[in-house]
């Protein structure tokens, strides 16, 4: 265990030097176990940034000394601050006063305060250690030297003495170190461990292909899980979105998640199935709801080329509450895989809840749920810290956790630092052992925290240090029960918070009508309900998810929507005014546009239903006529589904109506189209003159060079010849 110098008693600055502790070395005579502590300088309180000499103390097997066996006590110092440690001395010392109960244990390991007196069991000198280095000593403690200890808890303590730096300014170190030492009486009972398996997919729905690669690959969580329960007898409690996730994927599930869940129906390991993303049942029966929420159809979420035999056209149904199916064909092909086939854990124990801190109402209500046989899991913290495994109250069978073990176990379970495990798990053993006197033949159950991110060394130390073998979970709900009280009080935030998931799930509903099926949406939004109410989230991180959840709703439902538009220019009576519809969603939608004027003497026609595609906007032309020439008209647009939900409240668009412009914009057209017909016609005429002179001169040109021809080839009358020739 973790501790400090007598002037620094924080449990806070305890907790955290703890954390910087490294590993232990582990020396068993007979049998040892390392429970680290730390320590700082007792020279000055330091600051929480300050180099310090820690030091750490173990002794035993897990805490634990056989009766009457000798052991060895190991003191590690580390030695983090830049100057080097000269020769020193550390000493190991007992008190004898054993710890009687789980707050002594706390306090003594917290703060170093224990009642009774302590005296020496070993002193070793240590060897001088530079700066940043570490050394560890180990020191024999005899049978004679522990005595005739009754079982019990011990206080252990260990002391050093050394300087840091040369003679001439050597500055003294005082460290101390607390742990427990640990006497088991001989154990009656058994002690069994609930191990819950969940995974939360980034999107909320179910995990994909992606994040089960990562998550069954060799060093992924879920394949931590499975090894580090695999040997033990721990009882899994599974999430069953986890195999349903792995199921719905068919042929393209990753080989690794296929293998990863043939290796948990393998698993000998008792079971039984949480809450589908382990919701809380105790905020849904104070929220007052019929029956416990269950996801919708998992069936729109399959993809049919993944299912060999399946029809590529098998469609589910478009009715929001029926289960979508394949159609079934003549030749009776292989269907799809039904909702029950998804979510079904092998081996599962039925009739078994663990909600989070439920009050005796809530019992009742849980019987009506799922049957008057259902066993409920609380915390001994609920029954007024009565930790026998198996009771009952108000005539409900409960299975109590005990609060302190588990919350240390869970702890160990979480640590990824060993040297963190190592003084915790001696904390546990000090409290199994105080469990197991209080009820010697009582079994015990430790119920570990829902923590995804475990290591599967840490998770097997976690289990080890509990469970006995041959643990069986049946066995104990067969024994007879103690009677037992619930006293939890309602949680009225998260009881507010399902009422209002529940409502804006409603609107969705209605916003569905909008897709062909409207499942491919509610069916992941039911999905993340459930994982928005799930157990062991604190009451900021529930309020977080919430709030995101809210957020992820508002914004589905903006999704389909007309952008706003700036005043559209009307420059004639008659004609489609283009209306942009986007869609925003990963799915076709089919809205109907309404459109509606403020002035009568603008006529609108709505258009027909439009579907717009997944994530594009579509232009929708609504056909319109003006009564007047000019001026302004609003037009309230709205959306609504086929259904005639509304999807879009009204909007204004603004029109500026010009239709004179037409008129002036005809006559002025006309105008210049007769000025060129005039002109056109003036130019003919003008031609026409013009080439009916020009042909009468060339007809007058040609007629005069015709008679000149004919005079000149008519003989001269004149001309007479010579008689003599």
């Amino acid at each position: 265990m973790t501790a400090i110098t007598p002037d620094i008693g924080l449990r806070a600055r305890l907790r955290r030097l703890a954390g910087a502790t490294a590993v232990l070395a582990i020396a068993v005579s007979g049998c040892a176990f390392v429970a680290p502590s730390a320590a700082v300088a007792a020279d000055q309180a330091q600051s929480d940034d300050e180099k310090s000499v820690e030091l750490h103390v173990s002794a035993g097997l897990r805490g634990l000394v056989a009766p009457g066996s000798s052991t060895s006590a190991i003191v590690t110092v580390e030695n983090a601050t830049d100057s080097a440690l000269t020769t020193g001395q550390v000493e190991v010392e007992l008190n004898r006063l054993p710890l009687t109960d789980a707050a002594a244990v706390s306090t003594w390991l917290d703060d170093g305060e224990a009642t009774g007196s302590f005296a020496s069991i070993g002193a070793e000198d240590t060897d001088p250690i530079d700066g940043g280095a570490s050394a560890t000593t180990t020191i024999f403690v005899s049978e004679a030297t522990l005595g005739d200890l009754a079982p019990g808890v011990y206080p252990l303590r260990a002391e050093l003495t050394a300087s840091t730096g040369d003679a001439a300014d050597a500055e003294a170190v005082d460290a101390t170190a607390t742990s427990v030492l640990v006497i088991p009486a001989p154990q009656t009972a058994q002690v069994g461990v609930l191990v819950p398996v969940t995974a939360t997919p980034e999107g909320g729905a179910l995990l994909t292909a992606a994040e089960l690669s990562e998550l069954t690959a060799p060093e992924g969580a879920l394949t931590a899980q499975l090894d580090g329960v695999a040997g033990t007898t721990a009882v899994l409690a599974i999430d069953p979105s986890i195999p349903a996730a792995i199921r719905a994927l068919g042929t393209a599930a990753p080989e690794t998640a296929r293998d990863w869940l043939t290796r948990l129906d393998n698993l000998p390991n008792a079971r039984f199935a949480l809450q589908f993303g382990d919701a809380d049942a105790t905020a849904q029966a104070q929220a007052g709801l019929p029956e416990l929420l269950q996801p919708r159809a998992l069936t729109p979420l399959l993809d049919p080329a993944n299912f060999p035999g399946v029809p590529a056209t098998a469609a589910p149904t478009d009715a929001p509450d029926a289960t979508p199916g394949p159609t079934p064909s003549a030749t009776e092909s292989p269907a799809l895989p039904s909702d029950d086939e998804l979510t079904a854990i092998d081996g599962a124990l039925p009739h078994i809840l663990w909600p989070q801190s439920p009050t005796s109402a809530d019992l009742t209500a849980f019987a009506g749920y799922v049957g008057a046989d259902t066993t409920t899991i609380v915390s001994s913290t609920a029954v007024g810290g009565q930790s026998t495994a198996h009771a009952t109250a108000g005539g409900n069978d409960l299975l109590v956790t005990d609060a302190a073990t588990s919350d240390v176990l869970s702890r160990v379970a979480a640590a990824r630092n060993p040297a963190d495990r190592q003084r915790l798990l001696a904390e546990a053993a000090a409290l199994l052992q105080l469990a197991q006197r209080a009820a010697p033949t009582a079994p015990l159950l430790i119920g570990l925290d829902r923590d995804e991110n475990r290591s599967s060394d840490a998770l097997r130390d976690a289990i080890t240090a509990a469970d006995s073998a041959g643990f069986e979970l049946a066995t104990t709900r067969a024994t007879p029960p103690a009677a037992a009280t619930v006293t939890g009080e309602p949680d009225a935030a998260r009881s507010a918070a399902v009422t209002t998931l529940l409502a804006d799930e409603s609107r969705l509903t209605a916003f569905s009508s909008i897709l062909a099926d409207p499942q491919v949406l509610l069916s992941p939004e039911r999905i993340r309900i459930l994982r928005t109410l799930s157990v062991g989230t604190s009451a900021a991180a529930f309020a977080e998810g919430f709030a995101d959840h809210q957020a992820q709703t508002s914004a589905t439902l903006d999704a389909v929507n007309i952008p706003p538009s700036s005043t559209i220019q009307l420059l004639t009576a008659n004609a489609d005014l283009p209306i942009a519809v986007r869609n925003d969603l990963p799915w076709p939608v089919t809205v109907q546009l309404f459109v509606s004027p403020t002035d009568p003497r603008l006529e609108v026609r709505s258009p027909d239903e439009t579907i717009v595609q997944a994530r594009s906007t579509t232009r929708i032309k609504v056909p319109v006529s003006a009564r007047v020439g000019s001026g302004e008209v609003d037009l309230r647009l709205s959306l609504y589904s086929p259904t005639g939900v509304q999807i879009q409240g009204d909007q204004t668009l603004r029109v500026a109506v010009r239709a004179e412009w037409e008129t002036i914009g005809l006559v002025v057209l006309g105008g210049i189209i007769v000025l060129l017909i005039a002109l056109g016609v003036i130019r003919t005429v003008r031609r026409k003159r013009r080439e009916a002179v020009e042909e009468s001169a060339v007809e007058a040109q040609i007629e005069a060079l015709e008679e000149e021809d004919a005079v000149e080839a008519r003989p001269d009358a004149t001309t007479t010849e010579d008689p003599r020739e």
